[in-house]
C-alpha cells in the first residue's frame, strides 16, 4: 500500500469509493438531528445545515455511469482544460482543473497495464496555482499501445486525499475508474510525442467521454 494513500476496489456504484470517511459522518449527523428535531431545539438548529451538508456531499461524491468514447487518448477527469504545454521531451502536457462541482472519480485515459503508482508528498496550494506543481500528488504510468503514458493526480487546497482504486500491475480498459481526488484538484495527462491535443484551453472535459488526441 502506498504511504499516506488508502487503496480501495472500484465498482459501478453511484457513489464514489473512498467517500465514506467524509460522507458517513455527515449523513449520520443529518439523520440523527432530523429524528430528534421534534423534541430538541438544538437538534432542530443542527438539522437544516447538517441535511444541506449531507446533500452536498452526496452530490459531490456522485459516480455516474459513462458511455466510453472512442479515441486513442480520452480525458481522465471532469473539469476545464487549464493549460496545454509542450514538454522538453516531445510530450504535451494537458492540465485539467477540477472544481468542487465536478465529478471527482478519475478514469484510465487508455487501455493498458499500470506500471507505477507513486505517492509524492507535497503542499496544498490551490490546484490552479503555478506552485501546485509541488503539491501532494499520485503519479501514474501506464504501458499502452502508444508506449508509456504518464498521468498525475494533484491535490489542491481542500483536496488532501487521493484514493487510488487499483495497484501497480493491474490491467485496465480505457475509461475504467482508477481513483478519486476529494474536492477541488487537478489532473495532468502527458500526450506522447507525435500526438496532437484536440482540446483547447478553457474547454470543458468529461472523464471517459472527451477525446484528447486529434484523429
Amino acid at each position: 500500500m502506498l504511504p499516506g494513500v488508502r487503496v480501495s476496489v472500484p465498482s459501478s456504484a453511484r457513489l464514489a469509493r473512498g467517500s465514506s470517511p467524509w460522507l458517513a459522518p455527515t449523513v449520520v449527523t443529518a439523520v440523527v438531528s432530523l429524528a430528534r428535531a421534534s423534541r430538541s431545539r438544538r437538534a432542530r438548529a443542527i438539522a437544516v445545515p447538517a441535511t444541506a451538508l449531507a446533500a452536498g456531499m452526496l452530490w459531490f461524491f456522485r459516480d455516474p455511469e459513462r458511455e466510453i468514447a472512442q479515441g486513442r487518448v480520452i480525458s481522465p477527469a471532469d473539469g476545464v482544460v487549464q493549460s496545454i504545454m509542450p514538454w522538453k521531451d516531445g510530450r504535451t502536457r494537458v492540465a485539467i482543473f477540477m472544481s468542487p462541482l465536478n465529478v471527482h472519480v478519475n478514469r484510465a485515459p487508455l487501455a493498458g497495464t499500470v506500471t507505477s503508482v507513486e505517492h509524492v508528498p507535497g503542499g496544498f496550494v490551490p490546484a490552479f496555482n503555478k506552485e501546485s506543481e509541488n503539491n501532494e500528488r499520485v503519479v501514474w504510468h501506464f504501458d499502452t499501445e502508444l508506449g508509456d503514458i504518464e498521468m498525475i493526480q494533484i491535490a489542491g487546497t481542500v483536496a488532501r486525499r487521493i484514493v487510488p482504486y487499483i495497484p501497480r500491475g493491474a490491467k485496465v480498459e480505457q475509461g475504467d475508474r482508477i481513483g478519486l481526488i476529494r474536492f477541488g484538484s487537478r489532473v495532468d495527462i502527458y500526450l506522447p510525442e507525435g500526438v496532437e491535443a484536440a482540446v483547447e484551453v478553457g474547454q470543458k472535459t468529461i472523464a471517459g467521454v472527451t477525446r484528447l488526441d486529434r484523429p
